[in-house]
């Protein structure tokens, strides 16, 4: 089935990769303040949100942390937004035990990479996404980033795994734009841009909207970019997400990762090691940054 636009995005438009808030010591879950920071992010403009992710530092907590905190932004913002929960990880076994573990703890959807590390062929990729899918009713969203699973999910794979019925999205952070027009295309997936400098190119080739890490500060002023392209305002949507362009720089592409830059930001507790906090220069910058976006 080829998407023609007319089918809504199976999780909303604008989606929030939101922060794990750990206690002062780290370690523990603070989910209290999970569960508040959920209902701001969702009160400011996100559609959905995406738990247990890369930004979620997700290699670094617990399995029942992760239920956890799906279970705490749950009952914080209700049943009507979209939660999708990362449960990717090097083991087909884990993540298929992870998939159940998330569907009962009140997912909506799922996120899953590729095995890491191991590198396996096109074959065995998909053979891992379609046993992780055949193990829950809950819809998938395929992540696509190379640059950290070590593996790519080959276009021609997902075209093949779009003919599932639960697997249905993908976050793209693969960098390659002709690949993944392809797939918007060719398929009803419902692609998602994992990368910020990209979420109004893809989002103006059909894609679904974005899975960001700056609407992490920033939600209002990232839906607004797509509320704007949805308008039928192109000027106004580019003059937006240029708007946008120093704080997500700041918080994408400084060499530090995202969870680091969005905690310097955020009240959210402490990172866990491997990660450290930004340095005191970085923190000036991307403070300095977002008050300058507050004030355009």
């Amino acid at each position: 089935m080829i998407c023609d636009g007319s089918t809504p995005p199976p999780f909303g438009r604008a989606l929030c990769a939101m922060v794990t808030p750990f206690t002062p010591a780290g370690t523990a879950l603070d989910a209290d303040r999970a569960a508040k920071l959920a209902a701001d992010l969702v009160s400011r403009g996100c559609e959905g949100l995406v738990l247990n992710g890369t930004t979620g530092e997700s290699p670094t907590t617990s399995d029942a942390e992760k239920r956890q905190l799906i279970s705490a932004v749950r009952e914080a913002v209700g049943a009507s937004v979209p939660l999708v929960a990362g449960v990717g990880t090097a083991d087909t076994a884990h993540t298929v035990e992870l998939a159940r573990q998330a569907e009962a703890a009140g997912a909506d959807g799922l996120l899953v990479v590729p095995p890491y590390y191991s590198r396996p062929p096109q074959a065995a990729v998909e053979a891992h996404f379609r046993r992780v899918a055949d193990a829950t009713g809950l819809p998938v969203m395929l992540y696509d980033i190379p640059g950290r699973t070590g593996t790519r999910i080959e276009p021609d794979t997902m075209l093949r795994l779009a003919g599932h019925p639960r697997i249905t999205a993908v976050k793209d952070c693969a960098y390659d734009l002709l690949g993944t027009t392809r797939v918007i295309a060719r398929t009803a997936l419902a692609v998602y841009s994992g990368c910020e400098e990209l979420n109004l190119p893809l989002y103006a080739l059909g894609g679904a909207g974005f899975v960001s890490t700056v609407a992490n500060v920033a939600p209002t002023e990232t839906r607004a970019v797509l509320d704007a392209f949805d308008a039928g305002d192109t000027a106004e949507a580019a003059r937006l997400n240029r708007r946008l362009l120093p704080l997500t720089e700041l918080m994408t592409a400084s060499g530090l990762p995202g969870a680091v830059t969005a905690k310097a930001l955020l009240d959210a507790g402490p990172l866990r090691e491997p990660l450290q906090p930004a340095g005191p220069g970085a923190v000036a910058g991307l403070r300095r940054a977002y008050a300058e976006l507050a004030d355009r």
